[in-house]
């Protein structure tokens, strides 16, 4: 059996983002470590994230300023389902994993994130209570806005509301593919579909190929597929028979990916 284990325009320019500093104040869980670091590293790092790419570097240092940036220990509880949502988080590095519980008490893995993307956005938007909890897969740091200060962005910066929706649009279309495959899907379908899914949230193209690294256990990878951890090691050496994948020292390796998506979805 296989042992995967432990473990993805236009601005204002003459805008000028004015956040409140007293919004910094935090309340510390257990496992999280809040930590000073120089402006310089998180506005290189907030450069990278998709809804922000486009800010002036003057946009990005005043954020940088107003978040606080966390430390998380593997295994952390970052969000928890139900809870207020009072922050957006982005990922500056590690992994974290979005979960819910199933009727049975079982954990289930919605998508699993990695740097530069980030979580939290439903609830600052709707108001409503966290839809999903958060943990941290191994050692993460985590750069935290305040929801006051996320949302007098989005009034003062249009480029980055519209980012933000095509990310929530994109995250839509991930979330529809997924319902599609665990209804319609034969085991094949649903575990070639997780392979995608984790390969599109932390797979890394090399040399044309799609690697994917500290893949999550086989009893998560059964609960994201709708089935047993036999299904998932029976159909994971099916697909490296037939020359779709490779495993190479914990590494998945998908070796043509529009051709394995064809073939199964």
């Amino acid at each position: 059996m296989l042992d995967f284990g432990h473990t993805s325009t236009y601005i204002s320019t003459s805008s000028s983002v004015n956040f409140d500093l007293s919004s910094r104040k935090t309340t510390k869980k257990s496992g999280e470590v809040i930590l000073n670091s120089p402006v310089s590293e998180e506005i290189e790092s907030l450069r990278n994230v998709p809804i922000l790419c486009d800010l002036e570097p003057m946009d990005l240092e005043t954020i940088a300023k107003v978040g606080v940036r966390k430390k998380y220990k593997k295994g952390s509880i970052i969000l928890l389902e139900e809870e207020a949502g009072a922050a957006l988080f982005v990922i500056m590095s590690g992994k974290v994993k979005i979960v819910r519980m199933d009727d049975d008490g079982r954990e289930v893995i919605l998508s699993i994130l990695g740097e530069s993307d980030f979580f939290g956005e439903m609830a600052i938007l709707d108001g409503l209570a966290r839809s999903a909890s958060v943990v941290a897969i191994g050692k993460s740091e985590l750069f935290m806005i305040h929801r006051r200060d996320f949302l007098k962005l989005l009034h003062d910066f249009p480029s980055v509301s519209i980012a933000l929706m095509k990310e929530l649009t994109n995250r839509l279309r991930k979330a529809d593919a997924q319902i599609k495959s665990l209804s319609l899907k034969d085991a094949a379908g649903r575990v070639a579909n997780v392979v995608l899914q984790l390969a599109d949230d932390i797979g890394k193209i090399r040399k044309g190929r799609v690697e994917i690294d500290e893949l999550p256990l086989q009893q998560d990878l059964a609960n994201m597929a709708g089935t047993s951890r036999e299904t998932i090691s029976r159909m994971i050496h099916s697909f490296i028979r037939e020359g779709h994948l490779e495993l190479d020292r914990g590494k998945l390796i998908i070796n043509d990916y529009e051709r394995f998506k064809s073939r199964y979805l």
